[in-house]
């Protein structure tokens, strides 16, 4: 069975730095992409990095580049998604996505990812 689950949400303050973990079971990161995504109220869950077994296989959407960093930690099953000088906009749920297929992950689409953990909330106060 796959599962992921987020941790390191919280209330930081604008400018401040978040990472979140997302430790994965039931399978390794030589067969699964990874993503994180987003959902603020009332918007649309918004991928924000991906990780995948091919190579090239990190992906940031322009809006991200330079703030955001995804990296994978074989031995400890965790992906992790290191977020600086967070803003306002920034507060949302965070979640953690797999798929076994990589082949769109540079889309960054949640339809392309079918194993979701439940989120961690991160809120960033002006």
């Amino acid at each position: 069975e796959v599962l992921l689950v987020e941790s390191g949400g919280g209330l930081v303050q604008a400018g401040g730095s978040l990472r979140l973990s997302c430790v994965v079971s039931g399978f390794s990161f030589n067969e699964y992409a990874v993503g994180w995504f987003r959902q603020a109220p009332g918007k649309e869950r918004e991928g924000i990095a991906c990780i995948g077994f091919g190579e090239p296989n990190i992906y940031y959407p322009d809006s991200m580049k330079g703030r955001v960093s995804i990296t994978s930690d074989d031995a400890k099953n965790t992906v992790y998604l290191q977020m600086n000088n967070l803003r306002p906009e920034d507060t949302a749920v965070y979640y953690c996505a797999a798929d076994p297929d990589d082949t769109n992950i540079e889309i960054m689409e949640a339809r392309f990812f079918s194993h979701w953990g439940q989120g961690t909330q991160v809120t960033v106060s002006s």
